[in-house]
């Protein structure tokens, strides 16, 4: 008897110690990470056949009263598209951006934003911090957009998408500027 309560004794102390231990969890971001998929909501559909063609991860930073394209993103300079890491895109099938046809696969979705036009570039370099390790060797393709006024601020940087008869447009915005991307699935 004198055993189990021995035991017993040591069991507990071991349980109390483990809930006991300080885990040093990171803060929340101040540009939270984002998921966005194509077609949008896919991941809730209950149809067992349903994929989705298109998933952007990315962290969406605020302009918090800063004034964004041409200072804080430099016109004429390459961006990560987002905050933190580079922004990552994922194609389940093959697509057309531009007059490049894009294989299926991931990659990092990179722009240069100009106050008239945006370059937007998609690159096979993966899993880089922001855009200081971007080798424009890795491009996949490049197309230019046009830049559109937005009538509201939009606070956060933002990405989604809308359809259109041969696939669907990428549309990214912040502060008061929008960009629209064709990505093709029927040519």
């Amino acid at each position: 008897m004198k055993q189990i309560l021995t035991l017993l004794f040591i069991a507990t102390l071991g349980i109390t110690a483990a809930e006991a231990q300080d885990y040093k969890f990171a803060d929340v971001d101040k540009s939270p990470a984002d998921i966005v998929y194509y077609p949008l909501n896919i991941t809730k559909d209950k149809a067992p056949d349903s994929k989705p063609l298109i998933k952007i991860v990315y962290s969406r930073p605020n302009k918090n009263g800063r004034p964004i394209f041409g200072v804080l993103e430099q016109f004429g300079k390459v961006w990560r598209s987002g905050a933190n890491e580079a922004t990552e895109i994922r194609f389940f099938e093959t697509v057309k951006i531009g007059d490049t046809m894009v294989e299926s696969g991931t990659y990092s979705l990179f722009t240069i934003p100009e106050k008239d036009k945006w370059t937007v570039i998609i690159n096979s370099g993966t899993d880089k911090w922001g855009a200081f390790f971007y080798d424009q060797a890795k491009d996949v393709a490049r197309v230019e957009v046009p830049v559109k006024s937005s009538p509201k601020v939009i606070e956060a940087f933002s990405i989604t998408f809308t359809d259109r008869a041969d696939g669907a447009n990428l549309i990214m915005g912040w502060d008061q500027t929008v960009v629209e991307v064709p990505v093709l699935f029927k040519w």
